[in-house]
């Protein structure tokens, strides 16, 4: 048998020729200033850099294409440190003002395309043109909006742009700490959900909250089983045998709608939540995640079991396929966070409630287990 023997350092120079002449006929189309490497785009923490003094470097271009123009933006890079140590005050006050909801709906308008005060009006549905020109004002004197003529249209600066675009990229990738930010809020104040403030609360109240979610499949016509079980560590499970959380992505999103149900403080199904003697706001179930130390959840539907954990209302895991099934249903199992709650579930007091809610839905089963 022969063998052919290969010149790898040759074919490595012809390599690094083709490359350099690649980089050459980029160069020719970006202009003159430097082309730069940025990393390769990763989740997950880089090894340390071996200098102390350097916290690292963002690198970003782009170009962007709208009815107002097309934009192209050179590579450019940020030093980590230089953001990090940027004034304080002057970047709360920029984060503050684009964080006014009626001025950033305004910028995402006209981003989009070039609008009239008159068009900005009916766009955003404000009803009289004061309150936006108030905003204009602002927006104009900063350098954010630009506008013709007097009385013309309003539109981004150019150079502007790509900024406001990060901006938003940047909040995406945080939105969901929008909906922690409200489960933390909940914990801090639990009495608004569980009544007058005290040293430690009724756990019935989270568990009537997530039997009435089950109440609710019943008189949507998908629900004639809820099994109640409680465990010896003093955590409970509520079963039934309902269509089950939806799984599927939300629209534009990878967080499923499961996720968003027991997460996002703001998407309540109407009625879908139990209102506690003396409390100023319902229950409803993220408010159960917040409460808990431990929640999780088990939903059957599609042919398929999905399981997903959380811990104070943060997902601990993603949306797992874990089984196979032909049932439907969804069975959520917390343990009530000790800190809030220093007792446990009352056999008593559970089988009282669960016959009241016999006579209220004769046609529910609810069955105590355990």
């Amino acid at each position: 048998m022969t063998t052919s023997s290969r010149d790898y350092g040759a074919e490595l120079d012809a390599l690094r020729l083709q490359v350099e002449e690649l980089r050459a006929m980029i160069q020719q189309l970006v202009g003159d200033k430097p082309l730069v490497s940025p990393p390769p785009a990763v989740r997950g923490p880089l090894e340390p850099s071996e200098r102390e003094d350097e916290l690292g470097v963002i690198y970003y271009s782009g170009q962007y294409s709208g009815v107002s123009g097309h934009y192209r933006w050179e590579p450019q890079e940020k030093h980590a440190g230089e953001l990090l140590d940027a004034d304080g005050d002057k970047v709360a006050k920029v984060l503050a003002a684009l964080g006014h909801k009626q001025r950033l709906d305004i910028l995402r308008a006209v981003i989009r395309e070039p609008l009239t005060g008159p068009e900005l009006v009916e766009r955003l549905g404000m009803g009289t043109t004061g309150q936006l020109y108030h905003h204009l004002k602002a927006l104009l004197g900063a350098d954010l909006l630009h506008q013709e003529e007097r009385g013309g249209s309003y539109s981004i600066p150019g150079h502007r742009t790509l900024p406001l675009l990060l901006l938003l990229a940047a909040a995406s990738e945080l939105l969901d700490a929008s909906d922690y930010l409200d489960l933390s809020e909940v914990r801090n104040h639990p009495e608004a959900y569980l009544g007058s403030a005290r040293t430690a609360y009724d756990p019935h109240l989270l568990l009537w909250a997530i039997v009435e979610n089950s109440i609710l499949e019943h008189q949507a016509g998908s629900c004639s089983e809820v099994d109640i079980f409680l465990h010896d560590d003093g955590s409970i499970t509520v079963a039934d045998n309902g269509r089950g959380i939806p799984v599927q992505a939300l629209s534009g999103s990878d967080t499923p709608r499961v996720q968003a149900v027991l997460t996002n403080m703001n998407r309540l199904t109407p009625g879908a939540s139990y209102v506690a003697p003396g409390a100023e706001k319902g229950i409803s179930i993220a408010v159960v995640n917040a409460l808990s130390i431990k929640l999780c959840v088990e939903i059957r539907r599609d042919g398929r079991v999905f399981r997903q954990e959380y811990k104070h209302g943060i997902p601990q895991t993603g949306l797992l396929t874990v089984g196979l099934t032909q049932e439907t249903g969804t069975s959520v199992t917390i343990t009530p966070d000790p800190e809030l709650f220093d007792s446990r579930i009352d056999r008593s007091v559970l089988a009282e409630r669960v016959a009241e809610l016999a006579t209220a839905y004769p046609e529910l089963t609810i069955r105590i287990q355990g």
